[in-house]
């Protein structure tokens, strides 16, 4: 059964549907399927460390480019001990010229262009438009596999809250 919520977000003041669950706090979080390059990289692929996904719409336009420069820049503070990501419906060849313009080399960034499954299994994927897009979120998932943090921002266009997710790998990290 596929799961469509309506009334949490909009998108330019119009209210969106989207689709799949609304993640919270302490539950498992969802494997996925996404690109890095031409290769499948799975929640399970990632480290059994503090994880850091950003999703965003796409890299090629203002905020979403500002939050993955944000967080990649925030997050040094950090150096290993947190894994990054960025995620979009953005072709893998865009995402990779766009760090490289942008000098990013601490976020990986995923394509979840493939099947969608990380939008429908994180209740990110926007339905109605004429292109599919996900949702603006932000999620950390603890090192036993547990959402630590969930943000849905409320309008697509606005940027998210930052520092409550960059708070939360700080405290998961040092526990």
């Amino acid at each position: 059964m596929v799961i469509k919520r309506t009334g949490e977000v909009t998108f330019k003041n119009n209210p969106i549907a989207l689709v799949g669950p609304k993640l919270s706090l302490g539950a498992k979080a969802p494997d996925f399927t996404c690109l890095k390059g031409l290769d499948a990289v799975r929640l399970n692929d990632t480290p059994a460390k503090a994880r850091i996904f950003s999703v965003v719409p796409s890299l090629d336009t203002g905020v979403c480019s500002q939050q993955t420069k944000r967080f990649s820049e925030d997050l040094k503070a950090l150096g290993d001990s947190v894994a990054s990501y960025t995620v979009s419906l953005d072709l893998p060849f865009a995402q990779g010229r766009f760090c490289t313009a942008e000098g990013i080399t601490n976020t990986i960034t995923l394509s979840d262009t493939h099947n969608h499954s990380f939008g429908l299994n994180y209740g990110v994927l926007i339905e109605g438009l004429p292109l599919p897009l996900l949702t603006r979120a932000v999620f950390v998932v603890a090192q036993d596999g547990t959402i630590a943090h969930a943000e849905y921002v409320p309008e697509v266009t606005n940027h998210p809250n930052y520092e409550a997710a960059i708070a939360v790998l700080k405290k998961i990290t040092i526990a």
